[in-house]
């Protein structure tokens, strides 16, 4: 007896599915382009879920994680996290350098027009306090993220001392909310199938090209931070040959969190990189779930190069130190990033918002996002994961350095 398709369907991964609905997009964009128009809406459909769901899960997702923090973990834990932040900081930063050498643009279908674009610095430092100090529900009303993350820390911090009950129901909404999260990212599939017919049948398969360009600037940035920048980290930490410690963590990590696309998902395998790299129990324990959720060097580019593809194809001009505001923004932002797949792509509008990009334009980036997102997140939680074990094994390496103990890694 045949099985009913869809358990068929249900049983493929995500990761199959999206590629299935990208080439039957494709094909219904290429053959049938003018009869099956009404399969644009899906696409239509797909943004306004993402539109919908993704201010409130920011700010209960980062208000939950702050008031969840406890006070007395924090002991030997300042170098991890200043090498989890600084090295987030660098991930933008190259993300940003990538950006301006080989920009990149994307097509995007409406809202593009009447776009007032800030005429200088001091204008988007204006516009980033004024949004800081926005009312909290029109921050969530207006998608203003900077708002929605300043709200979601100080409430945080306030909860700190809150019962225990109080912060079980916070974080159970956050719970909830990354769940319809779930659900919405489940459909992405039939919004990507949606997506790209309406590209390929109004612009033909040429507009396609764009996304093997955005996707190798992505890859490349990412590359270059876990095989350059995060080897030179590790070296000045430990002043010895970094690649054994960089291709292991790649090798055990990396490619477990490659398929899993959870940075979560992949702290038991952390935990026993650690265990195998002879680290101090009491010092990766926490270090490791931590770096799930604030050492976002992946989120950071990402971040970075898809709003800058946005600047690019709007035509806004900006300035070295616009840019480097960029960079701090994508950093501080990627920490609060979703740990569901794609969450970073949810952060892209506020990022976006701080060059006078509207909402309804910065969704439509985040659903190219998604276009390739089965590779792109993929390799950025790749890349966070291993991170992880990497600096919190650098971290205790150069204790070791410094009492003299030897440091050797099989």
């Amino acid at each position: 007896m045949k099985r009913p398709f869809h358990f068929f369907w249900s049983d493929l991964s995500l990761v199959k599915r999206i590629i299935i609905g990208l080439l039957a997009g494709i094909l219904l964009g290429v053959t049938l382009p003018d009869t099956l128009a009404p399969v644009a809406v899906l696409g239509t459909l797909f943004v306004g879920a993402l539109k919908a769901v993704a201010p409130i899960l920011v700010f209960f997702l980062v208000m939950s994680a702050i008031s969840q923090h406890e006070e007395h973990h924090q002991s030997n834990m300042k170098g991890v996290v200043m090498l989890y932040l600084g090295g987030t900081f660098l991930a933008g930063l190259v993300a940003v350098a990538g950006s301006f050498l080989f920009p990149v643009t994307i097509t995007l279908s409406t809202g593009s027009q009447d776009i007032t674009p800030p005429e200088s610095i001091v204008e988007i430092l204006r516009n980033l306090l004024m949004n800081l100090v926005d009312n909290p529900v029109n921050a969530l009303a207006n998608a203003n993220y900077i708002g929605i993350l300043m709200w979601a820390v100080l409430i945080g911090i306030a909860l700190r001392k809150a019962p225990a009950t109080t912060k079980t129901v916070v974080n159970d909404f956050a719970n909830a909310l990354s769940k319809i999260v779930h659900w919405v990212i489940n459909l992405a599939p039939f919004g990507i199938m949606g997506l790209v017919f309406a590209v390929v049948a109004e612009q033909g398969l040429e507009s396609l090209r764009e996304y093997g360009q955005l996707l190798g600037l992505l890859l490349g940035c990412m590359a270059f931070m876990a095989l350059v920048v995060n080897p030179l980290i590790a070296w000045l930490m430990i002043r010895k040959n970094p690649y054994p410690l960089v291709f292991k963590c790649l090798r055990q990590s990396g490619i477990t969190a490659f398929f899993t696309r959870s940075s979560a998902a992949n702290i038991p395998i952390n935990m026993e990189l650690c265990e195998e790299l002879k680290l101090d129990k009491d010092m990766y324990s926490v270090s490791i779930p931590l770096g799930a959720t604030i050492n976002m060097a992946g989120a950071a580019i990402t971040i970075s190069v898809l709003t800058l593809a946005a600047v690019n194809t709007l035509g806004i001009e900006i300035t070295f130190g616009s840019a480097l505001i960029l960079s701090l923004l994508a950093a501080v932002s990627a920490c609060g990033a979703s740990g569901v797949a794609g969450g970073s792509l949810l952060l892209i509008p506020m990022a976006a918002s701080q060059f006078g990009i509207p909402n309804e334009v910065a969704m439509q980036v985040v659903a190219v996002g998604f276009v390739i997102g089965v590779v792109q997140d993929s390799v950025e939680t790749a890349l966070n994961s291993s991170t992880d074990a990497l600096f919190t094994a650098v971290a205790e390496f150069s204790l070791w350095r410094k009492q003299g103990k030897d440091i050797s890694i099989s």
